[in-house]
This record gives structure tokens, C-alpha cells and sequence, in this order.
């Protein structure tokens, strides 16, 4: 088969000096295209390096020829950005593993995939969403500390250690940061603290699987996830943190992350891959944060840990990962 690449280089779009500083965080290094492409050619098959979904569309428009394809691309300037791929890919009768467009804009809206997630009996944290400032009602909010971050975004972007409040004129000074730098929601939660801080992935369908738990280490001074503060792009990116892991991972801990993270998968309706966050408190209780249907398959990240974890090599069990989407396609 010939399986189109569809992706967002860290060099895809043009920005300005108003997008925020961190607007490429979510996109990626050539490595992972690389990745990608040495996967499909170990399935059988022949990579076709597609690019972005503007690229899709105007090579569809050429007589782009494609028997399948592999959507990681998040696109840009648009919270229905990451439909245009599989949008597109539908409208050409072009099968597409992973997700579909409509779980991947439901789920980048974190107050609807929260409220959906709570609905199946997953704890959340309780949030509520403003569009600037002058819309938080003192009592009406979760009890403090809390946790500010945009509403449509992934790959921590917008969190700094200010992220984090403690107090009324702090959370208004943060709403105020992430609606204007980011031109869209702020969505504020409770603050979990006191038990570590988790990312399950889930592969497959019928059913699927939850991998090995992948604990992620903490800033000491604000509890925030490291990996949040050292993101591409983040203004304390380059700061030199202190961390700890703020918990410990133990076997009847994993079982419950796995069981939440695959009920969140079907709930949302995720196919193939995809991975979910959480947070656990002091007395042990998970909470989950947000799920990524478009998770990075870089070469030094998430899957590529739990390949090394299971003694695998990464391309050989990412291709083992795909050709269950294979089969997925085929039995449609």
C-alpha cells in the first residue's frame, strides 16, 4: 500500500510576532517523520511524505493517489484545526488511522472531554471556563490552588509556574495572560496535588490495550509537571528546575490508571492510539487531566519509553501498533 504521511514540521507555518511564543510546541522534529516513515516501510508498505493538511489538500487537488494514511498534524490558528486532516482524508474516501475528526475537536476541548470523561465515572478535577477576567465569580470557583491553561491547546502550552494560583487577584491576572496571549478560553481546575503525575497510552480497538504506566517527574517548588515548564517554546524552558517525583507508582495504582485510561479511550471514542494524563492526590486518588488522540511518536518520547521498557525495538512495535489500525481499516 502506499500510506500517506500527514504531519506539521516545527518549520510548517509562518508566525508572527502576536502568536504566542510557544506556537509550534505541539508540531515535530524531522526525527519523528523519519520514525514514521522507517515504520511504514518495515509494515510492507510505501511512505508517501504528504506534510500538513494544507499540503493534503492541495495535493489532493494534483491526484495525490493514497491507500491509506497516518494523521499526527495539528494544524494551526483554528480549534477545529486538528479536523482538517481526517476531514479531508474522509471527503477523498481515504482511510485514516487514528482518530476521526470528530473525537479529535471534541477531545482539544478540555471543558467538553472533562465533562464528557466525568459522565463515565472518571474523576476529573472541578473547572469551570471564562473568556476573560471579568467573568470569575469569586463564589462560584473550586477551592484553591488552581491551575489556569488554554482551552484548545496540547503539549502544555501556555503553562508557566504562574499557572499555577493561589489567590483571587492571581487567578484573574492569569485568565487575563492565557485569553489574550492565546485569543481563546481559559479553563481553570482544581489543582491535584500530593500523589504524582501519570500518562497512560492505549493502543488498538476490540478491545484495546493500555500500556505499561509512565510516571513524569514534578517541579519541587510549584508541583507542576516538569515536562509542562521545559516544553518548546515555554518562556521557563531553559530554567534549571529542581524535580522530584512527587509519588510512587504502585501495581494496584498502575491497575487503576490503565482501567480509567481505557474507559476515557472508548467514552471519547479513540482509535488506535492515543494517550491520557492524570494527576493523584495525597491519599492515593487518580484524577484525570486531558487526553491527546494525536500523541508525538518521536523517537525519545512517550511510546518510544515503553518500547525500551518492554525490550523492544521502537520501529518494530510502533509497526506492530499501526498494523492493528490495518486491520481496523480492513474490517470496516
Amino acid at each position: 500500500m502506499r500510506i500517506g504521511l500527514i504531519y506539521d514540521t516545527f518549520d510548517a507555518y509562518s508566525w508572527t510576532e502576536d502568536d504566542p511564543p510557544d506556537a509550534d510546541a505541539e508540531f515535530e522534529p524531522e526525527e519523528t517523520v523519519e520514525v514514521l516513515a522507517e515504520t511504514v516501510r518495515h509494515m510492507g508498505h510505501t511512505p508517501v511524505r504528504v506534510g500538513t493538511a494544507f499540503d493534503l489538500r492541495e495535493q489532493l487537488n494534483e491526484g495525490l493517489d493514497l491507500d491509506a494514511a497516518i494523521n499526527i498534524a495539528e494544524g494551526a490558528h483554528s480549534r477545529n484545526r486538528e479536523a482538517y486532516a481526517p476531514i479531508l482524508l474522509e471527503m477523498a474516501d481515504i482511510p485514516c488511522l487514528g482518530s476521526d475528526a470528530l473525537t479529535l475537536s471534541v477531545t482539544l476541548n478540555k471543558g467538553w472531554t472533562k465533562d464528557l470523561v466525568a459522565a463515565a465515572d472518571v474523576p476529573t478535577p472541578p473547572h469551570r471556563v471564562f473568556g476573560d477576567a471579568d467573568e470569575i465569580d469569586a463564589n462560584d470557583l473550586p477551592a484553591f490552588p488552581l491551575f489556569v491553561k488554554p482551552q484548545y491547546e496540547g503539549t502544555s502550552k501556555g503553562i508557566m509556574p504562574e499557572s499555577r494560583v493561589e489567590t483571587l487577584d492571581a487567578l484573574r491576572a492569569e485568565v487575563e495572560r492565557v485569553t489574550t496571549t492565546y485569543d481563546q478560553d481559559a479553563i481553570v481546575e482544581r489543582f491535584v496535588a500530593g500523589g504524582g503525575e501519570f500518562t497512560v497510552a492505549v493502543v488498538g480497538h476490540d478491545p484495546p490495550e493500555a500500556l505499561p504506566v509512565l510516571q513524569r517527574a514534578v517541579e519541587s517548588s510549584t508541583g507542576i509537571g516538569l515536562h509542562a515548564l521545559e516544553h518548546r517554546g515555554a518562556p521557563s524552558a531553559e530554567e534549571d528546575w529542581t524535580y522530584d517525583l512527587g509519588g510512587t507508582l504502585d501495581p494496584s495504582l498502575e491497575d487503576q490508571l490503565q482501567t480509567f485510561a481505557l474507559r476515557v479511550f472508548d467514552t471519547l471514542d479513540c482509535r488506535d492510539f492515543a494517550r491520557a494524563d492524570f494527576r493523584v492526590d495525597a491519599d492515593g486518588q487518580p484524577w484525570f487531566l486531558e487526553v491527546n488522540p494525536l500523541p508525538t511518536f518521536k523517537p525519545d518520547d512517550t511510546f518510544a519509553i515503553i518500547a525500551e521498557l518492554m525490550g523492544r525495538d521502537y520501529v518494530e512495535y510502533l509497526a506492530e501498533v499501526f498494523e492493528r489500525g490495518v486491520r481496523r481499516l480492513e474490517l470496516r
